[in-house]
């Protein structure tokens, strides 16, 4: 945004479990092949602004979630073979409902109910009538039926969820291990529940047999993704940024990728859940991260305050690039922005070009202030669907023919010719990983590793999507192919005295 002020809001949570980040449900069909689970015919089954999340199937044919309307969350049902969503389920003008499952042998179905006043519970919902009941006290943040007298739950302690065993019939409950992950589920073909241990630095998947409380280690998370379900009592699936992983725990093969989205709408894969005949699976996705940027962009120019701050953390980060902090949290950033719109009578940002990588989104920006025209870039982080830090990157280097520098590098990169290619770089060239991990520094260490590289990968080419001029920098969206595969990439090269002084590469 502009460059005199950058503004931060608070990021509302509707109590401790659920932030409402704007994503949608999606349903595949599912088969097995050749022993790898394959997803087929996609749909966006909410297909709501706002909040849909945490999918289950009532039955083969229908699927329950949590979705907003009318500024509250109530339970959808959707059905598979009319293709639409059949009816809600819950309407409760106190509050709001979330994690919704089928309660074992009964017509009804059990949530958390988020109250207005606070008050959180797990509650059971007649599916004809919407009448409900309470189950627990508890603070329960995320729950599963082991069967219609027993529910394993995690209870919110402190600022950790611990997993507790409530036997209905009893009226007992137990607590049967301290700090716990969200995603609980039963194993099939066994009589155990799955749940995420947070205990070590590498989270662990755990089993449960709720009767004894015995817990026994399966293997660990991939990367501490937390939202897992189960194909059968041998594979296990998981979501991790734009992909869907597998697990076969009947070998020795680790986490394999059984599909990677490149739609842009599709990020941050979670809450897994698989129909009773294994033919479907239902997945929540966050939207593109473009989506929250143009909304800053758009409340900014409109001086729409609330819509503004409502896009960013409240601990965002702004930064100069590379890495110079300006500042961070939202009381200085509101500050800043009142301060700038008392002081400036018109002001404007328009969008001019824009790369989407993963969870970034890089802008190239034209201002104007009081009638004063600028030019910058800005690189946003998004996480949980708003955004987490900017870093500016400004025109104040010194006017230069960057971008035909930039251009003879790529065309020696593209012939493999190290001499052309190290030639455009100075003698003391750094590049790094953004922000500011230092990888390579000096042109003899950046030969020696790229003459190795341009030997060892012959179908090695780059090929820009998208480039940015700015003053001695140049930014260019990459696709680079390497040994068969396509890798994204942004790179950003800093030019002095004709020659390459400094690149910052962004990945996924």
């Amino acid at each position: 945004m502009i460059r005199e002020v950058f503004i931060i809001c608070f990021f509302l949570a509707f109590g401790q479990g659920w932030a409402q980040t704007e994503t949608e449900v999606y349903l595949f069909d599912l088969e097995v092949t050749n022993g790898k689970p394959v997803l087929s015919n996609p749909k966006n089954i909410s297909n709501n602004p706002g909040y849909d999340n945490q999918p289950s199937f009532w039955d083969d044919d229908s699927v329950l979630f949590a979705s907003t309307r009318e500024d509250q969350t109530d339970i959808l049902r959707f059905n598979v073979n009319e293709g639409s969503t059949s009816s809600w389920l819950t309407y409760t003008t106190a509050g709001s409902e979330y994690s919704p499952l089928r309660i074992p042998g009964k017509n009804a179905i059990s949530a958390i109910r988020l109250d207005v006043d606070g008050l959180q519970r797990l509650y059971e919902y007649d599916v004809e009538t919407s009448e409900s009941t309470p189950i627990s006290d508890l603070k329960i943040g995320y729950h599963v039926w082991f069967d219609d007298q027993v529910i394993v739950a995690t209870v919110l302690v402190d600022n950790r969820m611990d997993l507790v065993v409530l036997d209905l019939e009893e009226h007992a409950q137990n607590t049967v291990y301290q700090n716990v992950g969200r995603s609980l589920y039963n194993i099939p073909n066994s009589n155990l529940v799955s749940f995420i241990s947070k205990k070590k630095n590498e989270w662990e998947i755990l089993s449960l047999d709720p009767i004894t409380g015995e817990s026994k280690k399966i293997t660990n998370t991939y990367d501490k993704e937390e939202d897992i379900c189960w194909l059968d009592e041998n594979t296990i699936i998981t979501g991790s940024g734009k992909k869907l992983l597998t697990k076969d725990l009947g070998s020795d093969t680790d986490w394999e990728t059984i599909i990677e989205f490149p739609q842009e709408e599709i990020n941050n894969i979670s809450r897994i859940a698989i129909s009773p005949n294994q033919k479907r699976l239902a997945f929540v996705a966050e939207g593109s991260p473009s989506k929250i940027i143009q909304k800053q962009v758009d409340s900014f120019n409109k001086r729409d305050l609330d819509g503004f701050v409502s896009c960013f953390t409240d601990n965002v980060q702004v930064s100069r690039f590379p890495n110079e902090k300006m500042y961070q949290g939202n009381d200085k950033m509101k500050e800043n922005y009142e301060r700038f719109f008392e002081n400036v009578k018109s002001s404007s940002v328009e969008v001019v070009n824009r790369i989407v990588l993963g969870n970034m989104v890089i802008d190239e920006e034209v201002t104007k202030v009081d009638g004063r025209d600028g030019h910058q870039v800005a690189i946003y982080q998004v996480e949980n669907g708003l955004i987490s830090s900017m870093t500016f990157i400004f025109p104040d280097g010194p006017l230069t023919d960057a971008e035909s520098i930039v251009q003879e590098q790529l065309d020696a990169y593209n012939q493999r010719d190290i001499e052309a290619f190290a030639n455009t770089y100075a003698q003391d060239v750094e590049l790094y990983q953004f922000p500011y991990k230092l990888n390579i520094k000096g042109n003899s260490k950046l030969k020696e590793q790229y003459a190795v590289f341009f030997e060892n990968t012959p179908d090695l080419h780059c090929e820009i999507k998208n480039r940015i001029v700015l003053g001695n920098k140049v930014i260019d969206e990459e696709s680079v192919t390497i040994n068969g595969a396509i890798y994204r990439a942004v790179a950003i090269y800093e030019v002095e005295n004709g020659e390459i002084e400094k690149v910052t590469f962004l990945q996924n």
